[in-house]
């Protein structure tokens, strides 16, 4: 049972991290490589609340490169605006990752159409 309540607190976490993060992201980093729409997919924190990994997808970016070192160098001022809305004990640590699903979705999703584009015949 406690392992459960462990598991629900963590995704409580997580779920309130993803929200503010992102409202972060979009309203108050000015950080001139951080260009596109992001949003923020996920977050994972760690059990020991010591790290989160936050991923992210990028969208209309001039170059999603730099944009995630944008993003990893804000990390310090999203933390700290983190500390200020969330009450944690401790403040985790953010780690950026690119999570780039929705990509490979859009990818699967054309080599598919091609497929039923050939066995459809034409009318």
């Amino acid at each position: 049972m406690k392992r459960q309540s462990e598991s629900n607190r963590l995704n409580r976490i997580n779920e309130e991290l993803k929200r503010e993060i992102s409202n972060i992201i979009n309203y108050e980093v000015t950080n001139s490589n951080v260009t596109g729409i992001i949003s923020v997919t996920s977050v994972k924190i760690s059990p020991d609340l010591r790290y989160a990994r936050v991923y992210v997808s990028v969208l209309n970016s001039k170059n999603i490169k730099h944009t995630i070192a944008g993003l990893k160098s804000s990390s310090g001022f999203i933390r700290s605006r983190i500390a200020e809305k969330i009450n944690l004990r401790v403040t985790p640590e953010l780690v950026f990752e690119l999570d780039d699903s929705m990509q490979y979705g859009e990818k699967i999703d054309t080599i598919l159409k091609d497929i039923i584009k050939d066995i459809k015949p034409e009318d």
